[in-house]
């Protein structure tokens, strides 16, 4: 197991013995100085070979600059754990990184199988899971969906396990409305949410994580009438009930692109529908990561994004809108082929734009 997480001094040391990125690359949050563009690990297949691939695509891009990672359990079977931990523990030994540089998150919530057993999904979760005592009936939704204290305990370990760290930086509730709230009351749900915060509480306290969030697909961004609606108030309040003013709830990741945009457009937060859900985030002191800035490549089919800034890819197009939007940390980029990671990262010498650089292009792409 790799000791420690990411701290302050680790992070501003990381930035700056950074030669080839733009001066204004990293963001500031929380104390730890984050880069404006993060990896993400999401698809693949779950084999060896897609392995590879990402624990080599995760240690150029650390060395390249990045210092942000994301990942889930569920993604590739846990198998995607496992190569960023994998590559964690190469950077680590071989002098490129150091523990306290990097900031991880992962996700529980999704139940999932072990992509290195050859076993039948509902075997696997059987074996793992439904005889040790860790789900019961009852416990796991129509979505897939389980978060219950017992199985997110369960889960926490094995993501450790996967990861090789004693502690993880951040641990997300993944997609919890949109995996629950079609079998749940609000009511019932606001119960549930509050007993996972006391345990991710008692982690921090432990050692195990050091911040925990929210990981969303449609909750923060649809109107109050939608049933997977939620507050980002009321969330904020809930883990202060839990917490404290030094909770550790300062994260949501949530989809955002130039076309996925309700983020930034809609007012859906706070008392009659005055914020949107950055706007929000700013307000509270929440952290917000995006996920799918290419629409898992969809963006990047030709005459889809429009040109500006003389960017003339459009993968470097769409992440220079998601990370130069106010509110956003960094897009979380999933990248594999060498070819698509040198092309990413050649966007790290290009500065982010400033609020009022991108307050101009939203007019531009508006009019």
């Amino acid at each position: 197991m790799v000791p420690g997480f990411a701290t302050r001094e680790g992070t501003a040391n990381f930035a700056k013995r950074q030669q080839n990125v733009a001066s204004n690359f990293y963001k500031n949050f929380a104390g730890l100085t984050l880069s404006s563009v993060g990896i993400g690990t999401y698809l693949g297949n779950p084999d060896d070979a897609t392995d590879t691939l990402v624990k080599e695509a995760i240690k150029t891009s650390i060395k390249s600059g990045i210092n942000v990672i994301d990942t889930a359990i569920n993604y590739r079977s846990q198998k995607a754990e496992r190569s960023v931990g994998q590559a964690i523990a190469e950077l680590v030994q071989s002098g490129d990184a150091k523990r306290e540089e990097i900031f991880v998150s992962t996700k529980n919530g999704y139940v999932t199988n072990d992509g290195d057993i050859n076993e039948d999904f509902w075997v696997n979760i059987q074996n793992s899971l439904v005889k040790p005592g860790v789900i019961k009936s009852g416990d796991i939704s129509s979505g897939y969906h389980c978060m219950t204290v017992p199985y997110l305990q369960d889960q926490l370990e094995r993501s450790m396990k996967n990861l090789g760290l004693d502690c993880i930086d951040l641990m997300y509730l993944h997609n919890a409305a949109e995996g629950q709230l079609q079998d749940i009351s609000k009511e019932e749900f606001s119960k549930k949410l509050r007993s996972v915060f006391e345990f991710y509480e008692s982690q921090r306290k432990s050692g195990a994580i050091k911040y925990y969030g929210m990981a969303t697909w449609e909750c923060f961004r649809v109107a109050p009438d939608n049933p997977q609606y939620l507050s980002v108030f009321d969330i904020v309040k809930m883990a202060k009930d839990v917490g404290g003013q030094e909770n550790g709830f300062r994260f949501i990741q949530l989809p955002y692109n130039m076309y996925l945009d309700q983020a930034l457009t809609a007012k859906t937060q706070g008392d009659s529908n005055q914020y949107t859900i950055l706007e929000s985030a700013i307000q509270l002191g929440i952290g917000v990561f995006a996920s799918v800035p290419l629409m898992q490549a969809k963006l990047l089919a030709p005459n889809v994004l429009p040109e500006f800034g003389q960017m003339s890819k459009p993968s470097h197009r769409a992440m220079q809108f998601v990370r130069s939007t106010p509110g956003i940390i960094a897009p979380l980029v999933g990248q594999k082929s060498q070819a698509h990671v040198k092309e990413n990262l050649e966007v790290l010498g290009t500065p982010v734009l400033s609020e009022t650089e991108f307050s101009d292009l939203i007019k531009k792409l508006s009019s």
